[in-house]
């Protein structure tokens, strides 16, 4: 079937459209849930929850961009609002200052296997992790962060950059990379 198709059986109430719909894109959508979520338990909540979200809102997708776009950006949302819910996101949007910061490459993400980086972001606190998600991976601008988690772009940005600093410290804990030459104390020359 068609996206259109399955958009049209879906909205006709056709379980098989539904079934097919949900085993297309379910796989993705669980890829993105897991990123957010601190379990697999918790991304499986999270995937439900957006997926009634898109059955009950079909009638509103109105056929712009992509259709992949629209599931995703309502799982994405749904994650979020769930975090929000049970209040982790704010338990950890206040962790203090990161101790000994190290100065991030940008190459960094670029040059890990997927794998990797995404279990490395699953250790960040879960508001550090939110906002790295959305920005680094989702593409959303600190702006839009910050409406969506009702928190300021500045804090937005700040989050970002203790995230970045944090996944370093982890993926230089965890042998993944080598310390960068400015964080050993060493004057560039």
């Amino acid at each position: 079937m068609t996206d259109l198709q399955l958009i049209d059986g879906c909205l006709a109430g056709s379980p098989l459209a539904q079934r097919e719909l949900y085993n297309r894109f379910s796989p993705k959508m669980l890829s993105v849930c897991y990123r957010f979520a601190s379990n697999r338990e918790d991304a499986e909540d999270m995937l439900q929850e957006g997926f009634i979200k898109v059955f009950s809102q079909m009638h509103t997708f109105q056929h712009k961009g992509s259709f992949e776009g629209w599931i995703r950006r309502i799982i994405v949302h749904t994650s979020i609002n769930l975090l929000k819910k049970n209040k982790k996101f704010n338990e950890a949007l206040d962790v203090d200052d990161v101790k000994d910061e190290i100065v991030v490459r940008e190459s960094v993400l670029g040059a890990l296997q997927a794998k990797q980086v995404v279990e490395c972001i699953r250790m960040l606190p879960v508001g550090y992790k939110t906002v790295l998600n959305l920005y680094a991976i989702e593409g959303y601008s600190h702006k839009e962060i910050g409406e969506i988690l009702e928190i300021g772009e500045s804090t937005s940005r700040s989050q970002y950059t203790r995230a970045r600093n944090m996944l370093e410290q982890i993926l230089v804990k965890k042998r993944i990379i080598e310390q960068p030459e400015l964080s050993k104390g060493m004057v560039p020359g």
